[in-house]
């Protein structure tokens, strides 16, 4: 991994020169514009606060960019990540969150050193489809007390809406005019003004203005630290074997996340950019800077395309891009933290409400329900609900359960249909059958034969009465297990016991080998198989009738 890695960077800089190098600063510049109010704002709605933002998007960009497994993939704090924090930080506390997030960051690199990479390919698009609308809920909801100057109480989403009914539901006027206008106004603001001046940004500098000039009572970010070393950071001191289980189940649902995110981050860029990627080696550089943010003092943090797709489209060469987006996010935490004192979070929230929004997938969605897709419908559902409801890691496991009980239900149907011999169907030769094989029918089966299935083949076959010859026409049966085998020498038993002669003709490679391998094959003996229903017919007639 370490010599594909080192001819890739030869590969990636070769020309590289003063122009390109121009162009990744000048794309980093543009990057940290679009980054800067969301790393304070993902800070905050994780649970921490805008400092362990600003510092993850400096140390995990930084460090993730060198590693990373394309040139153009950015990451830092995300939205779909504050959805997992929110919970384990009222859970947990920060110290929970740093030690959830090593160990993460543990898993993360232990998935690229054995190369899991490609495990992100099975699970469904509408699953990804139904988590990320989940995740956005989860973002939106969570943003209600900021963005209105309410309170509430609880760990989960679910838990802190209902606590509005006990404790009331009381909105602060200022809070809500400040967030409202700082959503209209990234709604409104025209696309081709957001490439060179992200709304985002635009939003929370007039929201700091207006407060620092009328100062009104809202809850503002307060004292951002001049230092990328926070004071709530992990010691090794911290550390403790015995309690390191008990973070595991938030360290799944932190590494499943980033894993996710990550490598359709770096799919969906690298069509983009026409350039492919190592995601196997992208996992190990999410799982390096995931184990070092906690030391100071960051929050766990995925690529991201909202950044990654902005470094692509502002001219971005190289993985320079990312690691310039991070130098200038660290010069404004050390310049310019006396003017963050008085963002007010309303205008954050607002932001994050407009994120939810938009990261949201709307042509899949609306291809489900536009074209009534009941399948991906119902995958979509499921695990938006269960990510609201529950969890990351168990959302994604519903997803795909639903997914595959969808898939084997379609997968199952099996046509079965039987006929008489017709001379009209013989193609080897124009002599009579049907005389000859007039007792003897012939029952085209079609669909692959497994535990799904099984039952309904029986009850078929059990339907084929008044003849003395069975001919299974299984060509169009791509696949056969063990429970389909089982059942196929239980039928061949009961024929027996009749005094029905059968015959299996046209089975595919694959499916003869497991019958050999079940020993179906020797039971019948090699004289009961046939290519195709012609030649044993032709058999049949000019051996009166044997088979």
């Amino acid at each position: 991994m370490i010599s594909k890695y080192i001819g890739d960077l030869r590969r990636e800089f070769a020309g590289y020169n003063g122009a390109k190098l121009v162009k990744d600063l000048m794309a980093g510049v543009t990057v940290a514009a679009v980054a800067l109010p969301l790393a304070l704002a993902f800070g905050i709605s994780s649970g921490a606060d805008a400092a362990a933002g600003l510092v993850t998007a400096v140390i995990g960009g930084f460090v993730m960019s060198v590693l990373s497994g394309a040139s153009y993939q950015v990451s830092g704090p995300t939205g779909a990540m504050t959805a997992v924090l929110i919970a384990l930080v009222a859970k947990s506390g920060l110290r929970g969150m740093f030690v959830t997030c090593l160990i993460a960051g543990a898993l993360l690199l232990l998935c690229g050193v054995f190369r899991l990479g490609r495990l992100v390919e099975y699970i469904p698009i509408p699953v990804i489809t139904g988590f990320t609308t989940g995740i956005a809920l989860v973002i939106a909801l969570g943003q209600i007390d900021n963005l209105l100057g309410t309170a509430s109480a609880g760990e989960s989403i679910l838990e802190k809406l209902g606590s509005y009914f006990a404790i009331g539901f009381h909105v602060n006027l200022a809070s809500a005019l400040i967030g409202a206008c700082t959503i209209a106004l990234m709604l409104i603001w025209p696309r081709k003004w957001n490439a060179r001046v992200p709304a985002s940004l635009v939003a929370i500098v007039l929201a700091t203005l207006a407060v620092s000039l009328f100062r009104p009572a809202v809850a503002t970010v307060g004292e951002i630290p001049r230092s990328i070393l926070l004071s709530q950071r992990l010691r090794f001191g911290d550390l403790s074997l015995g309690e390191l289980p008990g973070y595991l189940p938030g360290a799944l649902s932190i590494a499943a996340l980033a894993l996710i995110e990550s490598l359709l981050c770096a799919s969906s860029a690298a069509r983009m950019k026409k350039e492919g990627y190592d995601a196997d080696r992208e996992l190990v550089s999410q799982g390096v800077g995931n184990m070092l943010l906690p030391f100071f003092g960051g929050v766990p943090a995925t690529a991201a395309i909202a950044r990654t797709s902005v470094a692509i489209k502002s001219g971005g060469q190289t993985r320079l891009t990312g690691m310039f987006h991070s130098l200038v996010l660290l010069l404004c935490a050390l310049a310019l933290s006396p003017v963050f004192r008085n963002l007010p979070l309303c205008a954050l929230a607002g932001v994050l409400v407009v994120t939810a929004w938009r990261m949201n997938d709307w042509e899949n969605i609306r291809q489900y329900f536009g074209k009534k897709l009941k399948g991906p419908i119902v995958k979509f559902l499921v695990t938006m609900a269960a990510t609201v409801a529950f969890d990351l890691t168990l959302a994604i496991l519903l997803g795909i359960a639903v997914a595959l009980v969808v898939f084997l239900i379609r997968v199952s149907r099996l046509e079965v249909t039987s006929s008489r011999v017709e001379n009209g169907k013989m193609h080897l030769c124009e002599r009579d059958v049907e005389g000859p094989c007039r007792n003897a029918v012939v029952v085209y089966i079609t669909g692959p034969l497994f535990f799904v299935n099984s039952g309904k083949l029986i009850r078929e076959l059990g339907r084929v009465e008044g003849c003395d010859t069975v001919i299974l026409s299984i060509r169009g049966v791509p696949l056969i297990d063990i429970s389909a085998v089982t059942a196929l020498s239980d039928y061949c038993e009961a024929c027996a016991e009749r005094g029905i002669q059968l015959a299996v003709c046209g089975a595919q490679d694959r499916v003869l080998e497991k019958l050999r391998e079940c020993e179906l094959y020797d039971k019948l003996g090699a004289r009961r198989f046939y290519r195709s229903v012609d030649r044993l017919l032709v058999e049949m007639c000019g051996c009166a009738g044997n088979v």
